[in-house]
């Protein structure tokens, strides 16, 4: 609603209601300088009423301001509900919350009612009375002018007072104008002040001076946490003290119970977010001493909830590295075991994905992420529960993939299913945001701790392989 109804607001306000204001401001000057050349006096009585037209539209304003703020609020929170409801109107059906969700609307449309029409209706008197101000002036004009004809014998004559209300006449005009659009104007206040919150947002840091990152071929992918602690809200730390070595080419696994700062290590690796405490090191080098654009480029990464744009298969895929060819992109979706599903689709490859990606299921969107990374060519790369939404089948084929595209690349994994990380060199067990416990899957199940307690609870009666 930001991006859309307020900068429209004031956009608006710019193309339009600034012209008028100018217009207004050039032509009271303009008349002004008339009529003091014409008739002192009369230019005062003139003048004289313009500091309470100005009163009343101050006063008003101030009282219509915070209705015109809570509208443009109001207008944001039903735009908001509304898109969230129709993106996700299959929960809303599945859980019969149709009319709690109608109803809630309703509460929330009410109010923006509510204000709207205050906010309306305080802004809609300030022209009528301006315009009555402006004729107590005209009045007073043509009665004093009157009495000067009189008083004068001809010397200020009938044709003088005409030339002067006329004068009125424009004069007053141009406020009546900016008193009909202080409702648009007191509307683009309340919008321009959304807009500037969200432009105050702390911006992501560039170093003055930041390290040029080498080429990819180039990166060895050592991967250091030192003393990392990181808090998203303060007095709520998320992870304390990480200490992490991660060599070139290996693989490392994270995991642990929901909560446990599993996803937040590699955010910090991303760069998503900058440590609070210690430093995270890529071959040596602190990584904030990197260009955060230039740094990402090099880091391939598998989200937990996929995301794919509008556009064909190919497109999606080849987002990943731009200058890919059809060759690569094609040979990306076979390491991913994407190519099957893609080849059966109408069109393969040049398949349009349509609005949501509601024509591909959650694991094929999964695949295609997963092949996004690929052809990436990255030295690291991050799969955040890369294969949560695949079947047991198709995640043998991933893992099976994974096994070839992480050869001789730096690998962090994070899964809740431990059977896609018992073949990592480490694996780190968290709990509570600190390291409860390193080592191989063997190592850990001997050791009989937090992560033989995990792998046994979800692999209870089976055999191990």
């Amino acid at each position: 609603s930001r991006i859309t109804n307020d900068v429209d607001a004031v956009g608006n306000t710019l193309n339009y209601g600034l012209t008028q204001i100018i217009t207004a401001v050039c032509s009271i000057i303009g008349i002004t300088v008339m009529m003091f050349t014409l008739n002192v006096p009369l230019t005062f009585i003139v003048l004289i009423v313009l500091p309470f037209s100005f009163l009343v539209i101050r006063v008003i304003a101030k009282r219509s301001q915070k209705y015109f703020r809570r509208q443009q609020n109001y207008l944001g929170a039903v735009n908001g509900y509304v898109e969230e409801m129709y993106g996700g109107h299959g929960v809303v059906k599945a859980f019969g919350m149709e009319k709690k969700t109608v109803a809630r609307f309703d509460g929330m449309n009410d109010k923006l009612y509510d204000t709207s029409w205050r906010s309306q209706l305080l802004s809609g008197m300030i022209n009528p009375l301006v315009v009555f101000i402006a004729n107590l002036g005209y009045v007073a004009v043509i009665v004093y002018g009157s009495y000067m004809n009189i008083k004068t014998l001809g010397v200020f004559t009938v044709g003088m007072l005409y030339a002067f209300i006329q004068y009125v006449r424009s004069f007053t005009s141009p406020i009546n104008q900016t008193a009909q659009i202080s409702n648009i104007i007191q509307s683009t206040v309340a919008a321009a002040e959304r807009i500037y919150v969200f432009l105050n947002e702390n911006e992501e840091k560039t170093p003055a001076a930041p390290l040029s990152i080498p080429k990819s071929e180039d990166i060895k992918g050592d991967i250091v946490f030192e003393n990392v602690g990181f808090a998203y809200e303060k007095d709520a730390p998320v992870l304390k003290s990480i200490n992490l070595v991660a060599p070139a080419n290996s693989r490392v696994a994270i995991v642990g119970q929901t909560g446990s700062g599993k996803t937040t290590i590699v955010k910090l690796l991303m760069r998503f977010y900058d440590a609070d405490e210690g430093r995270i090191l890529l071959d040596g080098e602190d990584i904030t001493r990197y260009d955060k654009m230039e740094y990402r480029k090099n880091i391939a990464m598998v989200l937990q909830d996929s995301w794919l744009f509008g556009g064909t298969v190919r497109e999606n895929i080849r987002y990943g590295r731009l200058d890919a060819t059809d060759a690569e992109v094609e040979d990306a979706a076979r390491d991913a075991g994407a190519d099957s599903f893609i080849t059966a689709l109408p069109n393969g490859y040049d398949t349009e994905i349509n609005e949501e990606s509601s024509n591909l299921s959650v694991g094929q969107k999964q695949l295609l992420s997963i092949a996004r990374a690929m052809i990436k060519k990255s030295r690291v790369i991050i799969f955040d529960e890369a294969t949560s939404s695949i079947d047991t089948l198709t995640e043998r084929i991933v893992q099976d993939a994974v096994e070839r595209i992480t050869t001789n690349k730096t690998c962090f994994v994070i899964a809740h299913r431990l059977s896609t990380v018992i073949r990592s060199d480490l694996i780190v067990v968290m709990e509570n945001g600190e390291i409860a416990e390193t080592g191989t899957h063997r190592e850990l199940l001997e050791r009989g701790g937090l992560y033989a307690k995990i792998y046994y609870t979800q692999y209870a009666g089976q055999v191990e392989s």
